[in-house]
């Protein structure tokens, strides 16, 4: 097998640090850039001893050069996104994209680039999540004819900036996939008086501590209840899904077009598009 060189934008950050110290772990990976947002007090230090691994004689830079990479992964921030797109178009490297809480926008920005470059791009890159997503969308379909009462919860730390989680929006999604049929969306039931619609999905987001994530897809009807969770122990299952993304796309190299973890890992019906409302 062919050695695939990445490039990892955001290598300062908490889940760039963790893909560049699993890529250099590998012998199919080979990190061959590392980027940060310029006048990052990282940039010019070495992305291994960044990582807390061995160095890897790769410097923190500002910009994405030519040739630079096979495939560039993100795990940056929504602002930045747009520049690191372009460059990628530039210089026709494949975009693996795992940054969340993206505008409207930026995911038609993404959607366009797919016409000259293979981009994939999941609000959550863990195997566990996308199993998950599946299992929500086949409850759904399976319980249609009841008309359950859907919750959806999600948990994180305290410093993440976006809520809901874009896994509760794309599991919402699922929802409405499974049951062809929409659902106006609640998020936290403050002010609303009466008891609950059937056309609803209820979500809510918990901000504490140090989790990492955690999401709950409750289907109630009558005296039952389903209930279907998936946890994040470590953001190396972020990681490990984000560098299996890059395997993926640099097989597709010359074939453009919008992918998600469910191409990667053969899960059938696999979501086409961005969740975000």
């Amino acid at each position: 097998m062919a050695t695939v060189r990445i490039g990892v934008s955001g290598a300062a950050g908490r889940m760039g640090r963790r893909i560049v110290a699993l890529a250099a772990g590998r012998r199919d990976l080979v990190v061959a850039c590392a980027l940060e947002r310029p006048g990052a007090p990282e940039i010019g230090h070495d992305a291994g001893t960044l990582a807390g691994v061995a160095p890897l004689g790769v410097a923190l830079r500002e910009r994405l050069a030519s040739g630079a990479c096979d495939v560039l992964i993100d795990f940056s921030a929504p602002a930045a996104l747009s520049g690191r797109l372009k460059e990628c178009l530039s210089a026709r490297i494949a975009f693996v994209v795992g940054t969340t809480g993206l505008s409207p926008a930026a995911r038609v920005r993404l959607a366009t680039a797919a016409r000259t470059i293979p981009v994939l791009a999941a609000p959550n890159m863990s195997l566990g999540a996308n199993i998950l997503q599946g299992l929500v969308e086949n409850a759904s379909r399976a319980l249609a004819s009841w008309r359950p009462d859907v919750e959806i919860v999600e948990l994180h730390h305290a410093r993440k900036k976006d809520s809901p989680s874009g896994t509760a929006l794309w599991l919402a999604d699922a929802v409405e996939k499974g049951a062809a049929r929409a659902y106006r969306r609640v998020y936290g039931r403050r002010g609303l008086a009466g008891p609950r619609s059937e056309i609803e999905i209820g979500i809510h987001a918990i901000r504490a501590g140090s989790a990492v994530g955690e999401h709950a897809v409750y289907f109630a009807v009558g005296s039952e209840r389903i209930e279907l969770v998936h946890r994040v122990e470590s953001r190396d299952a972020f990681a490990q899904g984000a560098l299996a993304a890059a395997v993926f796309l640099a097989s597709r190299k010359g074939k453009p077009g919008f992918y998600t973890m469910g191409d990667v890992l053969c899960l059938p019906n696999a979501p086409r598009s961005i969740p975000g409302r």
